[in-house]
């Protein structure tokens, strides 16, 4: 189903037009809260955009598109605004900040959530939670709904229930062409096999409907090791991820010690290993099925228990504010190996602050259900998505910091694939994209050239039209 609204915005000059236009707001140069509204996630991105536009609708989304089409500008849409790379901003360009429609509508005897553009999964969570019901949101509970489901959508409840883009049941789609789309398995199937993994390169997506499950409390929380026990516990979790009960979720990572109560004063500020645990089964089974880390090795500090599921998705967000310097790398792996694991233990220890970190997410389990081509998401094959999170707040440390993500992915390079998830890509792994679809590349570049011939949404991990 595709509808047309309005007429073409005009030329790229006429600002004023465009703030006619809108329902929303529009900020230029010069307005009061320019500055504050041209700033993202990652503080080391400093662009200043042309205008950005904050629509309330759909109408003023299809505004802003056209007026960005009939001018030439290159349009950086912004959801949570959590892009490492910083594409929620662009330099002489237009922003389309989806912030001020987060709303969240919940059906609860079909189990779906609707969903709109700007919405985080702390919106979502608000309001699943009140029905006992949630989807795959992502590991940041400030993360926005739109972006994380576009590219994939790794999140604790992935093994369990899929990523975030296999338990989305349809989107509303404003194309680079001003129309609106309704986009499902009926109706533009071939848009929305492209939206449920290739990122936001075929339009702005103002609504996402998802399928929810019945899922309230959970049980898990971390567990935190001596470095010297690292070893042990990564081959543990190698082992037990790949036959565990799918309810279980679990990540390994390296972390400096943050100064929480329940880690001892003497060792807050020490690099440790850690492993998030998060069990979505019967909450009677939840120690047990945690157990075997708590035993392989002497747990040093733990936060472990049954916890609304809201309360585990927002664990770490406190770690990860707003304004820190960002440079992250990631990769997609088959088998943790043996040297693999070595130079996780040469690297990891090696982190340089409290907010930086290694996480590898399993992503087996209901994930391998899904066929590799059934979405635009390839690597089912793989059984894990590490991520180096470079995260630090003083922009004096970037030179070092950068080098420790860089250096750490050499190192883990030769026993992973060529391809990286693409939510977890830095602005310079362009050169990485078409791998990191794999066989579905070449389709995804026929998809684009469908709808958005002349890749007027390229600022993302693009994918050029064919």
């Amino acid at each position: 189903m595709t509808t047309r609204i309005g007429s073409s915005a005009g030329a790229a000059s006429d600002i004023g037009a465009l703030r006619d236009r809108l329902n929303g707001e529009l900020i230029v140069a010069g307005d009061a809260g320019y500055d504050e509204a041209r700033r993202v996630y990652n503080a080391m991105i400093d662009h200043h955009p042309v205008a950005i536009a904050r629509p309330v609708d759909d109408r003023d989304v299809v505004a802003a598109v056209r007026f960005a089409s009939a001018g030439g500008l290159p349009i950086a849409i912004r959801g949570g605004g959590h892009s490492v790379p910083g594409f929620g901003t662009v330099e002489n360009g237009l922003v389309i900040d989806l912030g001020r429609m987060r709303g969240v509508t919940i059906e609860p005897e079909a189990r779906t959530a609707r969903v709109a553009g700007g919405a985080t999964w702390a919106d979502v969570n608000a309001a699943t939670a009140a029905h006992g019901l949630a989807t795959t949101g992502g590991v940041v509970s400030t993360t926005g709904v739109g972006g994380l489901t576009l590219g994939g959508g790794i999140g604790y409840l992935a093994r369990a229930y899929g990523l975030s883009c296999d338990n989305l049941e349809s989107a509303r789609v404003v194309t680079a062409a001003g129309e609106i789309v309704e986009a499902s398995e009926a109706d533009h199937s071939d848009l929305f096999w492209a939206i449920r993994g290739g990122g936001g390169n075929f339009g702005v997506a103002t609504e996402l409907r998802f399928r929810l499950h019945p899922v309230a409390d959970v049980y898990g929380g971390p567990m935190f090791y001596d470095l010297k026990d690292a070893a042990t516990v990564l081959r543990l979790y190698r082992d037990l991820i790949a036959t565990a009960p799918e309810h279980l979720a679990a990540f390994p990572g390296f972390q400096i010690a943050p100064p929480l109560p329940f880690i001892p004063e003497s060792r807050r500020g020490e690099p440790m290993f850690f492993v998030m645990t998060c069990w979505s089964g019967p909450i009677s089974e939840g120690e047990a099925a945690v157990r075997p880390f708590r035993v392989v090795a002497p747990v040093v500090a733990e936060h472990v228990g049954p916890l609304p599921y809201p309360a585990v998705n927002s664990a770490f967000d406190g770690l990860y504010p707003a304004g820190l310097q960002h440079y992250w790398k990631t990769a997609f792996v088959i088998e943790l190996t043996d040297a693999a694991i070595e130079a996780h233990l040469k690297y990891g220890p090696r982190v340089p602050v409290v907010n930086s970190t290694m996480h590898i997410y399993p992503i087996n389990g209901a994930c391998r259900r899904v066929p590799s081509d059934a979405t635009a998401f390839a690597h089912r094959e793989a059984n894990f998505a590490v991520v180096v999170a470079g995260m630090w707040p003083d922009p004096a440390d970037n030179h070092a910091n950068i080098a420790w993500v860089r250096d750490y992915y050499a190192a883990i390079a030769p026993e992973s694939e060529a391809g990286g998830y693409v939510n977890f890509m830095s602005g310079d792994d362009e050169d990485r994209v078409a791998a990191s679809y794999g066989g579905n590349f070449a389709r995804l570049r026929e998809v684009k050239r469908r709808y958005d011939p002349d890749n007027l949404f390229r600022v993302n991990q693009n994918i050029p039209p064919a």
